[in-house]
């Protein structure tokens, strides 16, 4: 049964999406947020340091980072869900996909590519997301901050996205919005496809696992990305 399991995963594929910054653009909504959560309590940030310090981490670890690994769970809670009710006010009017997402997921679903979301998101912002856009449906796994215990650069998130699937790493293809991102991406043995919703290209040189970087989803095709190999 073990070697049946092995062999069938070894003919899947599969897409995993980040969700925050990639498969809507609202990161500068977050970075707002945070800017304010920590302006409340006397810290001023640089926002642009801050995205590349922080994008894939999970909220209690920034939280923990900034304020003090003192905190206890439940009052790190309460300062997480302080922030994302104000993400939640600042984006909402705004919330939508990013461009040829939408029909670059049907692709894949008609070719048989399962479809999941690894993301560093608590439970809150992705019933936000998935839910007010309608999209859980087409997706095989949701994975997100509850459900692993190490935010990114580690590839938990992506290995646990993967397994749900029922798909082995390497037929996996990672899309991405940052540099810690990717890096779990590459420690997860996998290809990724970076969105250049909040960084430039040439912020992610440094990354061979790197196969595809767009503005958005329109131009990408599913048969380019499987054919394409780490640099």
């Amino acid at each position: 049964m073990a070697a049946q399991m092995a062999q069938d995963a070894a003919h899947k594929r599969a897409f995993i999406f980040d969700m925050d910054g990639t498969i809507v653009d609202n990161m500068a909504f977050h970075t707002r947020a945070w800017i304010a959560f920590f302006e409340r309590r006397g810290q001023r940030i640089d926002a642009d340091e801050f995205f590349r310090a922080t994008a894939g981490r999970q909220g209690h670890e920034i939280i923990r980072a900034h304020l003090g690994a003192h905190l206890d769970d439940d009052a790190v809670r309460a300062l997480n869900e302080e922030k994302e009710l104000v993400y939640r006010e600042l984006y909402g009017p705004h919330r939508k996909t990013i461009g040829g997402f939408d029909a670059l997921i049907a692709r894949a679903g008609q070719e048989g590519v399962a479809l999941a979301v690894a993301t560093a998101a608590p439970n809150g912002n992705i019933v936000f997301t998935l839910d007010g856009l309608d999209l859980r449906r087409h997706f095989d796994a949701v994975v997100g901050a509850a459900d692993v215990a190490r935010g990114k650069p580690h590839p938990d998130v992506f290995l646990a996205a993967a397994e749900r699937c029922g798909v082995a790493p390497e037929h996996c293809i990672v899309f991405e919005d940052a540099p810690l991102g990717v890096e779990a991406a590459r420690r997860a043995g996998m290809r990724a496809v970076v969105l250049t919703t909040t960084l430039p290209a040439a912020a992610f040189a440094e990354f061979d696992n790197v196969i595809h970087i767009a503005s958005d989803f329109s131009a990408l095709t599913v048969a380019e990305l499987f054919s394409a190999s780490f640099s």
